[in-house]
């Protein structure tokens, strides 16, 4: 078998349980595309599945790497097309499942991914040039050395300017090398959820005040009694980054439950412009019309080898 399936869409959409169900009725093994999902200890502001839920099927790439340890793109894509491959010689169907584009689509497109090591006195001073003159500064450079990564990243996510800069410095190509492909021969079929955005930002408020009361704060507090840094890539989560900022006494609680509903909504805005509602290689599905029975077809159409090159995406081309 080189068949794969994706499920894509933004965040608090249902992604997982259908995961689990396709999983369970097709005989398949979930592989997490979830870049904070990776960190252990890390568990209600990421949103992860319940242990019972997870041991409904097999599920990979989830707690493994510590918070305060580094973990690229490139050793989460190595690491995904290994439990593919392992999935697929055992007979069953993979399953990638998450709202990380970048981690998604480096899987499905088989990126070429530039060899960069952490330079962590390279990232000091880019940390320090960010506080002294500010984030514009990182990205004006990394608009002169390489514009066509500067347009996809965000000019606030200074970590991710600091690591195109960094991959740019080290190996004297660009990070928009990202998108050269290695030719990965998956048959994959991409499965997308969507809802009207109105419903799922009060779908995405309700799921913030839930994990309030799941013990949020309590959680952020763990991590920093069992050592974990504030300042810490892993923190800077949305929740825990607000949390943190609540702990420290910038903010009230009620300022920081206000800001990760923000972003989180603009974290749905940023996954719809890496999975777009007119990209033919996705069938989209409105999770509000409960189409398990039409999602359920369409798989197994797939898995028949009934759909033609038009509805499945080679990433290999």
């Amino acid at each position: 078998m080189n068949s794969l399936a994706a499920i894509v869409g933004p965040t608090g959409i249902g992604k997982s349980r259908l995961a689990i169900r396709l999983a369970w009725k097709f005989d398949g093994e979930i592989v997490s595309a979830d870049s904070r999902q990776v960190y252990r200890h890390m568990d209600i502001g990421t949103a992860k599945l319940s242990i019972q839920e997870r041991a409904q099927v097999r599920h990979h790439l989830i707690d493994i790497v510590d918070p305060g340890q580094d973990f690229s793109l490139a050793q989460y894509q190595t690491l995904a097309f290994n439990a593919i491959s392992d999935i697929q010689k055992r007979d069953k169907l993979p399953v990638l499942v998450g709202g990380s584009g970048l981690y998604v689509r480096a899987v499905l497109e088989g990126w070429q991914l530039p060899e960069a090591k952490p330079d962590l006195e390279l990232r000091h001073r880019l940390e320090k040039q960010a506080t002294e003159a500010g984030h514009s500064s990182l990205y004006e450079e990394l608009m002169k050395v390489d514009p066509a990564a500067a347009q996809k990243i965000d000019p606030r996510n200074v970590r991710r300017v600091i690591r195109a800069l960094e991959v740019h410095r080290q190996t004297n190509t660009t990070f928009s090398r990202l998108h050269d492909k290695k030719g990965q021969a998956y048959r994959t079929l991409i499965i997308g959820l969507t809802l009207d955005r109105k419903e799922l930002y009060r779908r995405i408020d309700r799921r913030v005040d839930e994990m309030l009361e799941q013990g949020l704060v309590a959680e952020v507090e763990k991590l920093v009694n069992i050592g974990y840094d504030f300042n810490l890539p892993a923190m800077s989560s949305i929740g825990y980054k607000q949390i943190a900022m609540f702990l420290k006494g910038e903010i009230s609680l009620e300022d920081a439950i206000q800001q990760i509903k923000y972003e989180t909504h603009r974290f749905v805005r940023h996954q719809y412009a890496w999975f777009r509602l007119n990209d033919a290689r996705i069938h989209w599905f409105d999770v509000a019309r409960v189409p398990e029975a039409e999602i359920d077809g369409l798989m197994s159409r797939f898995l028949e080898g009934k759909l033609d090159n038009k509805e499945t995406l080679l990433v290999n081309e």
